[in-house]
């Protein structure tokens, strides 16, 4: 089976000198879950970056469905870009728009000239963004502000959106980060039976070690920039954990907020 993406010793340097990525190298295929781990500056949010372009990588290849998106721009970018949803720890709403109109632009990147300048999305594409609002419980909100909505609505409405672009990879750059702990496990369980059942790839960035072996049918460990672990939730020895975070599985439990704690208790349950 083809791969979805594929990065082959991908490097990204920053102007300041810090290397942010060195040789990473990894594929991913249709229908996996995979989070992405490591402390604070070991290159989560830029590899997530260097998926659909939003930075220029220094060497190496990126591929996505087949395609280098390194070497591209205007038109063949967008359309590759189509091919990946994104998720964000902020929401990127339009908040004075409504919650259809939101779930809507997700449309916008496959239309084209005054269709796409001017909004105007078939009933076709009406009838999949209510359907979808009703899958995740807003249905009643579809003609609210997104304004007047939570946190965790918020959410459920950023990714209604990313699912009507139709990817093929969805990228979520910590998506519970700015949740409750009941919240956070809300949108943890949708991320993954909404992808899981449309057999579309998913990766995430997370803080919470507990979450990712919770929910995630591979991991990928970040330390410095380099690749230290890639593989299974139950092959993620303490040995791993320590050579990712530099600390043990124990300080990392521990040493955060009550809230932390709390979200381990919730996702026992």
């Amino acid at each position: 089976m083809k791969p979805i993406l594929s990065f082959d010793n991908v490097t990204k340097q920053y102007p300041n000198g810090v290397h942010a990525l060195q040789n990473i190298s990894f594929s991913v295929h249709s229908g996996e879950f995979i989070s992405i781990i490591g402390p604070s500056g070991s290159g989560k949010s830029t590899l997530l970056r260097a998926i659909n372009k939003l930075i220029t990588i220094n060497s190496g290849h990126v591929l996505v469905d087949g395609e280098e998106i390194s070497g591209q721009s205007g038109r063949r970018l967008r359309n590759t870009r189509c091919k990946v949803g994104m998720i964000f720890q902020n929401y990127n709403l339009v908040y004075r728009l409504s919650v259809l109109q939101n779930v809507l632009h997700g449309r916008l990147g496959h239309m084209r000239g005054i269709r796409g300048v001017f909004g105007m999305y078939t009933e076709e594409d009406k009838k999949e963004a209510i359907d979808l609002l009703q899958e995740l419980g807003l249905g009643s909100f579809c003609y609210n502000r997104a304004n007047d909505l939570s946190g965790g609505q918020k959410q459920r409405v950023g990714i209604a959106r990313a699912i009507m672009q139709d990817p093929a990879l969805l990228l979520c750059d910590e998506p519970i980060a700015s949740l409750d702990p009941s919240s956070a496990k809300t949108i943890m369980d949708i991320l993954y039976n909404m992808t899981q059942k449309r057999k579309i790839a998913c990766i995430v960035n997370l803080h919470q070690l507990d979450v990712a072996e919770k929910y995630s049918t591979r991991i990928i460990g970040l330390s410095k920039g380099t690749i230290v672990f890639d593989g299974k939730p139950e092959d993620l020895t303490d040995e791993v954990i320590e050579k990712i975070y530099g600390t043990s599985k124990e300080n990392l439990m521990m040493g955060g907020s009550g809230d932390e704690e709390a979200y381990s208790a919730d996702l026992a349950c």
